[in-house]
C-alpha cells in the first residue's frame, strides 16, 4: 500500500479504537478500565475520548454503574454504507491479483436498477486498458458480459422481472423474437458457466469481454469481467486463456463472502 503524504490523526484513530472495543464488548457496555485493557490506551486517554464521544451523542455513561454504552445515534454512522460497498471492498484485492495474471483490465459490478454499476476496477492500473476510469459507470444488462452474466445466473423470477422491465422501455430491442433470442442466449450462458459480449454493445463495439457471477447464498452478489479488444484475440482464444483465472477470482470472493464476519 502506498504511504499517504498526510500524517495519521492519532486522536481519531484512538477514538475509533474505543468505539470498536465498545461495540465488541459483552452486552454492549464496558467500563473505562475494560476499554483501557481492550485498546491498550491509558485510562485517562480513554476517559477523555469517551467524554468527547458522549458529547457527540454516539455513546452515553450509565448513572447506575458508570459503564459506557453505545446510543441509537451510532447507527447513523453506517446509514451511508451499503452491502455492495462491503462486497466491493472484498473484491478489490482479488481484482488486483487477477490483473497480475491476465494483464487485461477487469471490473466488479453489481445490479443497480436495470443496469449494472461498476464498483471496483483495475482499468487505471492495466497497461492494456483503453478506459482509465470505469468506476460508477453503468453497463447495460442485455449487451454487456457482466449484464448478461447477471441475467443468466440470477433466479428465474428475478430474470423474468428484469427482462420484463427492459422490454417495457421505449425502443427496446427485446420485443417478440428479440426477447426469445435473449432468453435462449442466457440459457446458453448459464449452461456454459460464463457470459460474453463480442461487439454487441453499440457504444463499445471494439470490446470483447468475458464475465462470471459471484454467488452468495444462491443469489448473484455481483459479476466479474475481463475486458479485451476484439482486434487482439478471438472469443475462443479468450476463453482458453482467461476463463480459468476468472472463475478462480469469483470463487475466491465467494469464499470471503461465506466466511464468518
Amino acid at each position: 500500500m502506498d504511504e499517504s503524504p498526510y500524517k495519521m490523526v492519532q486522536g481519531l484513530s484512538r477514538g475509533l479504537s474505543v468505539l470498536r472495543a465498545l461495540n465488541q464488548a459483552e452486552g454492549g457496555w464496558a467500563s473505562v478500565r475494560e476499554l483501557s485493557q481492550a485498546t491498550g490506551l491509558h485510562r485517562t486517554t480513554v476517559r477523555r475520548l469517551l467524554e468527547t464521544l458522549q458529547n457527540e451523542g454516539v455513546l452515553r455513561r450509565s448513572a447506575s454503574d458508570d459503564s459506557y454504552r453505545l446510543t441509537h445515534d451510532v447507527r447513523g454512522l453506517s446509514d451511508g454504507f451499503r452491502e455492495e460497498e462491503w462486497i466491493s471492498e472484498v473484491a478489490s484485492p482479488v481484482l488486483g491479483e487477477l490483473l497480475v495474471k491476465v494483464v487485461w483490465p477487469s471490473d466488479f459490478a453489481t445490479l443497480d436498477g436495470i443496469d449494472m454499476r461498476v464498483r471496483e476496477s483495475t482499468h487505471r492500473f492495466s497497461p492494456l486498458s483503453f478506459h482509465k476510469v470505469t468506476v460508477r459507470r453503468r453497463l447495460p444488462l442485455v449487451t454487456t458480459a457482466a449484464g448478461r452474466a447477471y441475467l443468466a445466473f440470477c433466479k428465474d423470477d428475478e430474470r423474468e422481472d428484469l427482462v420484463g422491465r427492459l422490454a417495457a422501455l421505449p425502443d427496446s430491442p427485446i420485443h417478440g423474437p428479440g426477447r426469445q433470442a435473449l432468453m435462449k442466449l442466457l440459457d446458453q450462458h448459464r449452461e456454459a458457466g460464463h457470459a460474453y459480449n463480442n461487439g454487441e454493445w453499440a457504444t463499445e463495439q471494439r470490446i470483447l469481454a468475458l464475465a462470471v457471477p459471484v454467488m452468495q447464498e444462491g443469489n448473484v452478489a455481483g459479476c466479474i469481467n475481463i475486458v479485451m479488444l476484439r482486434s487482439a484475440l478471438s472469443l475462443s482464444e479468450a476463453r482458453k486463456r482467461y476463463l480459468a483465472p476468472l472463475h478462480a477470482a469469483a470463487t475466491k470472493i465467494e469464499e470471503y463472502l461465506t466466511a464468518p464476519r
